[in-house]
């Protein structure tokens, strides 16, 4: 069965309308349960972002999907084919899915034409070349055809892989860490390119990531992990306005946490109270303050301060403020703004960036 299904991928037309879908992937390291009950859906042209710390099951459950582990329980379906699940398991190099990773993974005694040409070996050989020199002017690499990937820069080398990955029309793009070797500049650079081609050619694409602030960037969906399960899904900006639990909520980078209690349906934190009548009264909460909810105003406001310590960060200005009774919180400040230490600011609250969640 297994073979018969692989055999049917090899007739699959280059894909414009490929599609994911992932469910009740489990999966065990020996006695350690690495994924529980996984699931996520990619549609034609979606990019996806698995997002969580080190050794959440996001790397896991990207080689499931790829092939290069074989599933233990749930199943698993490409361009509406079923590839893996209940005694089934169709090889990676048959289920039409384009890889990259972070350490590029190319071929180093194939020249740059050859490592693109490794998946057009069915193609005639002019047809081929022709391919080949298109991938490489498209990713800006016309001249490197002859060059060793030892003689690239990281930044070049993974414009090879990504030519490579993407010249024999992939059903399914998967990205693991791509671009967590290169710097700053050529990591924007190379993330633009690579999400404009998916894009062209509306290959659906799933980035893991543990870099928040890239999957914001570049995915239209994004899948938290903890644990090995996942604990939301949603927009980046659903997630990012509505976080499910404490560890979503302190994913999106820093800000400032507290422990409280729910008294009378009320929770008091440093920049007021917050309504909870769901919590009974006694219950254990830890509060979340982003530094976006507070911002300083010229007179009056919603609370009062006193500046402990000022960072000018260029674009990104943060304050260290002490309020009145004691708590300590960051605030943003625009460009330009220099509070002194010691003085006394006022501030304007956005409770949309205060959260209560129960102490686990």
């Amino acid at each position: 069965m297994a073979t018969a299904l692989a055999d049917s991928f090899e007739s699959f037309e280059p894909a414009t309308h490929g599609s994911l879908k992932v469910d009740g992937l489990t999966h065990r390291l020996g006695e350690v349960e690495v994924l529980r009950d996984v699931g996520f859906g990619v549609e034609p042209g979606e990019v996806h972002a698995l997002v969580g710390p080190s050794g959440c099951g996001k790397s896991t459950t990207l080689r499931l999907v790829a092939g290069l582990e074989t599933v233990q329980a749930g199943h698993i379906e490409i361009c509406g084919r079923p590839v893996a699940g209940a005694g089934r398991h169709v090889p990676a190099e048959r289920r039409r899915v384009g890889l990259m990773f972070q350490d590029y993974a190319l071929f180093p005694h194939l020249t740059v034409r050859r490592n693109v040409a490794f998946g057009l070996g069915r193609l005639p050989r002019r047809e081929r070349d022709a391919q080949v020199d298109a991938w490489l002017a498209r990713v800006g690499l016309p001249a490197h055809g002859e060059r060793y990937p030892h003689q690239l820069s990281g930044g070049e080398q993974q414009r090879v892989a990504l030519a490579r990955a993407l010249a024999p029309g992939p059903c399914l793009m998967l990205l693991d860490e791509a671009f967590s070797n290169l710097d700053t500049h050529l990591r924007e650079d190379l993330r633009t390119l690579v999400l404009e081609l998916l894009r062209e050619t509306g290959t659906p694409t799933v980035l893991v990531t543990h870099d928040a602030d890239e999957a914001i960037r570049v995915a239209d969906r994004m899948h938290v992990m903890h644990a090995g399960r996942l604990v939301q899904s949603g927009t980046p900006a659903e997630i990012y306005a509505r976080p499910s639990d404490l560890f979503v909520c302190s994913f999106f980078g820093q800000a400032s946490r507290f422990k409280g209690w729910a008294v009378g349906g009320r929770v008091s934190t440093p920049l007021g109270t917050v309504a909870r009548p769901d919590l009974p009264d006694g219950t254990a909460v830890d509060v979340v303050v982003r530094p976006d909810a507070a911002r300083l105003v010229p007179a009056g406001g919603d609370a009062r301060a006193t500046v402990r310590a000022f960072r000018d960060l260029g674009p990104a200005c943060v304050a260290e403020l002490e309020l009145a009774d004691g708590w300590r919180i960051s605030a943003h400040l625009p460009p330009g703004t220099a509070p002194l230490p010691g003085e006394e600011v006022a501030l304007a609250v956005d409770r949309d960036h205060i959260f209560v969640f129960e102490s686990a």
